[in-house]
């Protein structure tokens, strides 16, 4: 189907970027901005910041029960945008679907901090939530969108690797999982490349103050899709869009996944494009990814 009229629309209103070179700074006070007051965000039965050791999070419990399930929920921004804030409203509305305690993570942010800091507070809030608020044989998801994604599987990857058995399911929105970008191996880079929000053309600009912090796009813990062996990871919900550049990588994760024997289950959006969970899940059809993320955990997807 075509580009969703309604997104379609705002990306038309949307002024050129300016030139010259990324600015972390302006960008992130323009995201800032942008954040509603907390009056008028998704009511909750409680949110709380706290720290996980010495990582800032936020803790949002969808209603007053005996025991929760966790959902850990990962931030996007190319590694060096989003925050706690930008993404309150997608933190709020996967509590609310899922009816899981959510806790989203503010990890450390290039170019300020190089790798793998924001991938280490990643790992060690999930450690923390597990320690802290989980318990033995409840659901403890990590979840996160575009380059929270990456963190995402990241995360699953390296508790694999330390025989940490506690995380249940894994979900990733729009994941980033080839940090080559390489336009030979992926259709949707050719495809999707311009007109769509985000374009291919700026994919290594944004990421660029990640990699240049010492990520390097041939280490599974950067690119997860170059992990080697993929069997004994947590079941996979994997969202995709059908006008995003990295669509292709996400859903040959999912393939891989299937072939290592991991339960995966793939769901592109027809008509819209990156990043659609963070700014177009007000679309009915597409705030419907917070109904499947809580089918998907409770197993009746």
């Amino acid at each position: 189907m075509p580009l969703h009229p309604d997104i379609a629309r705002v990306l038309a209103g949307l002024p050129a970027p300016p030139p010259g070179p990324l600015d972390p700074a302006a960008m992130r006070a323009a995201e800032e901005a942008q954040v509603p007051p907390v009056a008028d965000r998704l009511p909750l039965h409680s949110v709380e910041d706290v720290t996980a050791g010495q990582v800032p999070v936020r803790v949002y419990t969808p209603h007053e029960a005996d025991a929760y399930g966790l959902l850990v929920y990962f931030h996007g921004g190319a590694f060096f945008l989003g925050s706690l804030d930008t993404h309150d409203h997608v933190a709020r509305s996967l509590a609310k679907e899922t009816g899981l305690k959510v806790v989203s993570v503010g990890y450390r942010r290039a170019p300020e901090h190089v790798f793998p800091a924001g991938l280490d507070d990643c790992y060690a809030a999930v450690r923390w939530a597990a320690g802290n608020l989980g318990r033995e044989g409840a659901t403890l998801a990590v979840a996160g969108d575009s380059s929270g994604g990456t963190f995402a599987a990241a995360v699953a990857g390296l508790a694999r690797d330390d025989g940490f058995d506690r995380i249940t399911h894994q979900v990733l929105f729009y994941p980033s999982l080839d940090l080559d970008f390489d336009v030979d191996r992926y259709a949707s880079l050719r495809e999707n490349a311009v007109g769509y929000g985000l374009e291919t053309a700026g994919l290594k600009p944004f990421n660029a103050f990640y990699l240049d912090s010492g990520a390097d796009p041939a280490d599974p813990r950067v690119s997860p899709i170059k992990r080697a062996d993929l069997t004994g990871l947590p079941p996979a919900l994997i969202v995709t869009a059908e006008y995003d550049p990295m669509r292709d990588e996400g859903e040959l994760y999912g393939r891989r996944l299937k072939e290592a024997g991991v339960a995966a289950t793939v769901s592109r959006y027809p008509g819209a494009g990156h990043g659609f969970v963070q700014h177009f899940s007000w679309i009915p059809e597409y705030h419907r990814v917070f109904e499947e993320t809580a089918a998907f955990l409770r197993g009746t997807s």
